[in-house]
Formats: structure tokens, sequence, C-alpha cells
């Protein structure tokens, strides 16, 4: 064996026992619990996370952290939370139009980005969840997603020795339950605040514009902001914005809760911040590029009964936009890209 192919061996052995070390690091938590401070701007809407009943900690913090990298919360053990909400890309699913489970089944839509949740009233797609407490389960349970069950998840970690340091550190024992379980990821997603962006910046009076990004949100106010409204850029409402019925994923959105005819193809408006790393797009990430996206709502949108009518004005299908137009928009979109917060170390396994 050569010198080179000895040190090449010796140096790939350091970096699987780099990753195993990684991969297993639980950060040492707190003698003493303590508050964990949820920083954002005060121009950010009302916090709806209620911590009268699920008060922030470091340590619930860490044990959310811990638990949402935790494959054994999957049927078998493959699948975590940060599968498919992978930080670099705004903790979604990048490369996959919609959510990969265990044995490479495939769910029915788009991973969303987790971040800002502490402020949302709705979660999924079609706001079936209306407490961030709650939505772990959603998942969990899922069989195209983690296949599992509270009760399994719960037999696979009560012993870890880990685990019962960080369930004593966050709730003073070691017991392990299913709503301590939900209530911990429900506090690692909480504190995911993004509000670090050059928009950010610049609302602030710490940064400027070039011409082209003040132009592009000009652009956005007025084609876009009636849906993608606020500091977090959704009004969280369900609209029709006439996407074809995918008959692959047979997925009507609001109409699988309610079973109301009018709610047909209607889908949560999804906030944009970080929109530059959340591709692919809509709810079953069929666009790959943000210029797609817009293509779509000047030239694709599908007229039906109950399209939105913000895409249906003076006889016009869609929105009136020109491809200058296009760029400046995704120009000004490209600002609410928070770098800081797809690198920060804290969020990640």
């Amino acid at each position: 064996m050569t010198k080179a192919f000895i040190k090449t061996v010796w140096i790939m052995a350091a970096l699987v026992l780099t990753c195993v070390s990684c991969s297993d690091e639980v950060i040492q938590p707190l003698e003493k619990d303590e508050a964990y401070t949820l920083q954002f701007p005060s121009y950010f809407p009302e916090m709806t996370f209620d911590q009268s009943v699920n008060l922030v900690t470091k340590n619930g913090v860490e044990l959310g952290r811990k638990l949402f990298y935790e494959g054994r919360l999957s049927r078998n053990n493959t699948i975590s939370c940060g599968f498919c909400h992978i930080q670099e890309n705004a903790f979604t699913h990048h490369g996959h139009t919609v959510s990969h489970g265990v044995d490479d089944r495939t769910g029915i839509r788009n991973a969303p980005p987790i971040q800002n949740m502490a402020f949302l009233k709705r979660y999924m797609w079609d706001g079936v969840i209306h407490n961030l407490n709650e939505q772990p389960i959603i998942p969990m349970t899922d069989v195209n997603e983690m296949d599992s069950s509270m009760p399994e998840a719960i037999s696979k970690i009560k012993d870890d020795p880990k685990y019962k340091k960080l369930f004593s550190a966050a709730y003073g024992d070691e017991t392990v339950t299913g709503e301590r379980i939900l209530k911990a990821l429900s506090q690692f997603m909480a504190s995911m605040i993004s509000a670090d962006s050059k928009y950010d910046r610049f609302r602030q009076g710490k940064e400027s514009f070039t011409s082209e990004e003040s132009q592009g949100m000009a652009l956005f106010n007025q084609k876009c902001a009636s849906c993608h409204s606020g500091e977090l850029f959704t009004d969280e409402s369900f609209r029709n914005t006439g996407m074809y019925y995918n008959t692959q994923f047979k997925d009507a959105g609001r109409y699988r809760v309610t079973l109301d005819q009018n709610d047909w193809m209607k889908f949560r408006v999804p906030g944009l911040r970080n929109v530059e790393y959340t591709a692919p797009y809509m709810h079953d990430g069929r666009f790959y590029t943000l210029e797609a996206v817009l293509n779509f709502y000047t030239d694709r949108v599908e007229d039906n009964p109950n399209l939105d009518p913000q895409l249906k004005q003076n006889n016009h299908i869609g929105i009136v936009m020109n491809s200058k137009e296009k760029q400046l928009i995704i120009a000004f979109l490209k600002t609410l890209s928070d770098k800081s917060f797809i690198s920060n170390p804290k969020f990640a396994e």
C-alpha cells in the first residue's frame, strides 16, 4: 500500500468518526432550566404560540432539537423530522417535489419550510392543525411519512440514558410521554425565528435596497401583496390559484378538511421568507424556479368556478406582468433570504 493510500484511509476513518460523534451529540442541559427568549422585530405580528401552556425553555428547546433529528420516531428508525426539513433549504425537502418517507414511500405534498411558526394561526397546506403543539403528530403517524405511533415512539426512547437526562432537565423527571414529546418539538419549532434578511435590515434602517430591489418591492406590493401580505408575507388564507388538479396525488387541498365544494383546490397561502432557498414550489412542488412560478401566474392560471377573485379581474385570468417586472420582483424576493437562519448552528444536529 502506498503512503498516499494509507493517508486517505485514515482521513476517511476520521471523517466517519466525526460524523458519528456529531449525529450523537447532545448539548449538556442546564442544571437549572431557564426560559428561552424568543427574539423578533417589533414589526412582526403578535406571537400566537401560547407559552402559558408550553413555556419555551432552553432545556425544552434542546430536547426538541434532539427529537427533531430522531429517526426512532419513525416505524423503521430511518426517517426523522429533519429528513424532510433540511436546514440549508430553510427546513424544506430540497430536490423532492413531495415528502419521502419510510420504505421510500412518497407523500402527496411538498414539505413546507419551518420558520416563524410561533406567529401562525394554522399549519399544513390545508390548515387542519390550529395548534403548533399538535402539528408533529401528523407526519409521525402518516403512513407515507414516518408511519409510526406515539406509543411505539415512546417505547423506543424511554430507556435511552440520554433522553432520560434530557427529559428530566426539561420536565423535572425522566418520564417520557406523548404530550412531552410534542411540546418539546413545538418548543424547538417555535425557536426557529427568521428575521435577519436584507429586507429586515432595510426595515430597520440599517441597509438600503438597490434600484432593482426597490422597484421589485413596489411591483410586489402592487401585484402580489393582496395574498402575500404582512411581515411573514402571507395572509394565511386559503385560495384556489388556478392550478390543475394533480391526478397522481389526488389532493384537493382545503376540501379534504371541510368537504365543502367551495374549498376545492384551495391551499394555504405560503409565507415567502427565505423563498430563494425553498424550491420546489407550490403544494405539490410542481415548479422548480421562481421564474416558473411567476410564469404560471401570467400564462397558465386555469379558470374554474372558485378561482380566487384576485386572479380574475376585468375579464383577465392571472396577473399581468412582463419579463422585466418578473425579474424585478424576484430581485425583491431574494432580499427575504436570511443567511444566518440557514447556517445557525443552534438548529443543526
